[in-house]
């Protein structure tokens, strides 16, 4: 299923929220991104609110009048809407009309009751329980060069372009954006002469990833076809997979990651829609001349089509000498995620492929996305070449890794000519001295 583009998409509506018709929001009226925040008024439970401009919209006050009640769309919590393709266009549709310029009065008042500064919100988790989190490898650019520093004659395992490849990450260390990560301590085992020593890890890295949200699960036992694998995708976040990687070459073999990856997962508060997203599709990942297709169960037409989303994914780091110096963060690369080998529609499908029950709230993050040029590279290890090329920063400052103080702020936008643009907000986080 790919939404079709419709008057919601339209690039020329406006808001009587002002903010959202700034050129530089990354929530104007044709984004509508979906988040979860702590209640203004102090109550001891979570509401769901919808992101225009520099408000949010409090559902818990809004479902209480008549806009919604007509439309018979009742949604309290994100749950209540994810699982449902069509309460999500009525919501989106209804939503639109009434922030648009000249709305219906009465629409307007109610929608005014309800907004809340951004500024006063404290965000958390989406969904009120993330309750899995998987992590794929599907950039093969970033696959290629991570294999090259450790295997150059043969970079790419056999089995890289015939099977999504994944790991069961933690889903209860996924933090929202802003909260301060503390540095992990863990096996190395830096000189091959000498015993492991536990210490803080020295080589802590980021990963500029996307994640997509399940709204629509599936029976334990049951699989996805490749052709319906969209349903079941409710929209998606950014997703920053903090790593430790001298930690990660002692531990991943033969089984993979495990304490390199499960001290944080820092994900954006705000996601963004499927529908939202229709404008920005694009075709999938062009393999080149013998490559293997796709398996039958992976292989669609209309996936092949469009199943790639084309999002513009930007990097900076901010030491703490920088903030002393009023520097600015500094751009470390830029990506995109149309360049994955995997659309995230085969890495659902194939999640489920061998009857694993998905659920609502899932959390399914991409891997590393990189592109071809050095300036693509979605890590500080491939960036620095795993230490090798270290970077230099405007405070002559130079990165083989991070550092304590650094900050990571990742940011996704999406941008097409007759379209206009939308974003998902930041990712961030700052990295806290190991006990």
């Amino acid at each position: 299923m790919i939404y079709e583009i419709n008057e919601t998409h339209d690039p020329n509506l406006k808001s009587w929220v002002e903010s959202a018709n700034d050129p530089n929001t990354d929530f104007p009226i044709q984004n509508l991104p979906f988040c979860t925040y702590k209640n203004r008024f102090g109550a001891n439970h979570n509401e769901m609110g919808v992101r225009i401009g520099d408000q949010v919209i409090e559902f818990e006050v809004l479902v209480s009048g008549e806009l919604l009640s007509k439309a018979e769309v009742h949604p309290i919590y994100i749950e209540d809407i994810s699982t449902n393709s069509a309460t999500q266009t009525k919501l989106r549709s209804i939503l639109s009309q009434a922030l648009r310029e000249d709305p219906d009065p009465q629409s307007k008042t109610e929608i005014t009751t309800s907004l809340v500064p951004a500024s006063e919100c404290e965000f958390v988790q989406p969904f009120s329980q993330i309750r899995d989190y998987t992590d794929f490898y599907c950039s093969i650019y970033h696959a290629t060069n991570v294999g090259s520093m450790f295997r150059p004659d043969n970079p790419l395992m056999p089995n890289y372009k015939f099977v999504p490849i994944g790991y069961h990450g933690r889903a209860s260390s996924i933090v929202i954006s802003g909260t301060d990560i503390k540095r992990p301590k863990g096996q190395n085992r830096s000189d091959a002469e000498t015993p492991p020593v536990f210490i803080p890890c020295k080589s802590l890295d980021y990963e500029m990833e996307v994640g997509f949200f399940v709204g629509q699960g599936n029976d334990l036992g049951s699989s996805i076809p490749i052709g319906e694998a969209e349903k079941h995708i409710f929209g998606l976040c950014l997703v920053n997979d903090w790593s430790a990687r001298d930690i990660q070459a002692w531990e991943y073999q033969p089984l993979g990651p495990f304490l390199a990856k499960n001290f944080a997962t820092t994900i954006s508060p705000f996601v963004v829609t499927m529908e939202a997203l229709a404008p920005f599709r694009t075709k999938a990942f062009e393999r080149e001349p013998g490559d293997p297709a796709p398996l039958g169960y992976l292989a669609d037409e209309t996936n092949e089509k469009f199943g790639g989303i084309d999002i513009n994914l930007e990097v900076f780091i901010q030491t703490q000498k920088m903030r002393d110096e009023n520097i600015e963060p500094y751009m470390l690369s830029r990506s995109n995620m149309k360049d994955l080998y995997w659309t995230i529609g085969q890495m659902l499908t194939h999640h489920a492929s061998g009857g694993c029950n998905l659920q609502t709230g899932d959390l399914i993050a991409t891997g590393t996305i990189s592109g071809k040029e050095k300036s693509e590279r979605g890590s500080m290890l491939e960036l620095s070449w795993r230490g090798t090329e270290p970077i230099d920063l405007p405070s002559g400052e130079t990165r083989r890794f991070l550092e304590d103080g650094d900050e990571i702020i990742m940011k996704g936008y999406c941008e097409r000519e007759s379209f206009r643009r939308i974003g998902f907000g930041e990712c961030r986080g700052r990295i806290l001295a190991a006990d």
